[in-house]
């Protein structure tokens, strides 16, 4: 009986070695590099626009894949916190937008400067923000990225100035940041966000015209994913053709749900933009799959059957796993373990948002100034404890 014992053990053992070899085996034959095709974009006063070919590195896949679930999970994560109402005020998710965020940040630096409109939470993790500080910030906390002062409209982290609640007011402001870049000769760029709904603003195109009189270094990226509120676009504007309305500026009709489509354009563009050619403008056609806020349920102006197949068709994770998986660039166990870590890393992070202390209230007047506060700040004496009357 031990001897037949022994025999079963040696054949386990057997054969746990050979899965060993085996995974070691598959796991150095997996494709380091390969080659894709993208699709083209439309281009406006241009003569030439961004790669077709384009190459993606095994390592870079794995680390869009992560970010990209790991906004994906974010933003879940936060529509089931909002449910609870366990947080509270404006609410507005990324979900089904990933590409933009990634494939934008895949070709600047983080040196370089960005700035966005309220659906900021992607843009936040992408900038270096944490998941557990934005998280916190969601709730209120004091360990949130603007100490829980903020919420959901206003994350900053360094070279990222938001998140800003009113429609189009990012757009000067991005200006201003690119003419402080050519100021300082320091070969920076901005990257200026804003949705289908801000494109009809009379301040971009204010903005459009000092870029192009002064040739400032910024990338004005629209990210039109159809629908500006509850309005499509068809009915909110008389020309759609967003990457056309600088007029004078050239641009460019991207695939917003393809992250390496996204990466080579923004390419394109941030090398135009250091070439000294001055702005370019990027339209990037992508999709929410959650409605305009939380307080928008995001049927009432669109079918499931539409968001369902945008969904199964274009999703801007699963065309990034099926090119990595048919590409043997990756393994489907690879990804899922990618996966567990994500959502263990939000459960965390989650855990620690709906548990870490509100800011207390004499931090009130805090953080108003970058250094010592004057005397008076908003009618407040700075040494006086503020007491809750409620």
């Amino acid at each position: 009986m031990l001897s037949n014992i022994s025999n079963v053990l040696r054949a386990c053992a057997h054969r746990n070695a050979g899965a060993v070899v085996m995974s070691a085996r598959t796991y150095a034959n997996f494709t380091t590099e390969a080659s894709f095709e993208v699709k083209k974009c439309d281009l406006f006063k241009l003569d030439e626009g961004p790669a077709t070919e384009v190459v993606m590195t095994r390592d870079e896949g794995l680390q869009y894949y992560r970010t990209m679930q790991t906004i994906r999970r974010m933003e879940l994560k936060a529509d089931q916190l909002y449910k609870q109402k366990i947080i509270r005020g404006f609410c507005h998710l990324y979900d089904g937008q990933e590409a933009c965020a990634v494939g934008l940040e895949a070709s600047i630096n983080l040196s370089d400067h960005l700035i966005t409109a309220y659906r900021a939470h992607g843009y936040t993790y992408t900038r270096g923000g944490k998941v557990k500080q934005i998280m916190s910030e969601l709730t209120g906390r004091r360990g949130g990225i603007a100490k829980g002062k903020g919420g959901s409209m206003h994350m900053y982290c360094k070279n990222f100035y938001g998140g800003n609640g009113i429609v189009g007011a990012q757009v000067p402001l991005g200006a201003g940041v690119a003419l402080a870049c050519k100021y300082q000769g320091n070969n920076e760029l901005c990257v200026c966000l804003y949705g289908d709904g801000a494109a009809n603003q009379g301040q971009i195109f204010e903005t459009y015209n000092m870029a192009a009189l002064w040739k400032l270094p910024i990338i004005f990226v629209c990210e039109n994913n159809r629908y500006g509120m509850g309005t499509s676009v068809e009915r909110a504007a008389a020309s759609t053709d967003y990457f056309k309305r600088g007029e004078f500026i050239p641009g460019l009709r991207v695939d917003g749900m393809d992250v390496l489509c996204v990466r080579e354009a923004t390419r394109f563009a941030a090398d135009h933009c250091r070439s000294g050619k001055g702005p370019i403008l990027m339209e990037l056609q992508t999709y929410r799959y959650h409605g305009h806020s939380m307080s928008d349920p995001g049927v009432s102006y669109r079918t499931r059957e539409e968001i369902q197949e945008v969904r199964s068709k274009s999703d801007p994770i699963s065309l990034l796993k099926d090119r990595m998986l048919s590409n043997n660039m990756a393994s489907v166990e690879e990804l899922k373990e990618i996966d567990i870590e994500v959502r263990k890393e939000i459960e965390d992070a989650s855990q620690f948002a709906t548990t870490d202390p509100e800011p207390p209230l004499e931090d009130l007047c805090n953080h108003i100034f970058s250094n010592s506060p004057p005397l008076e700040v908003r009618g407040t004496n700075p040494w006086s404890k503020l007491k809750s009357v409620s």
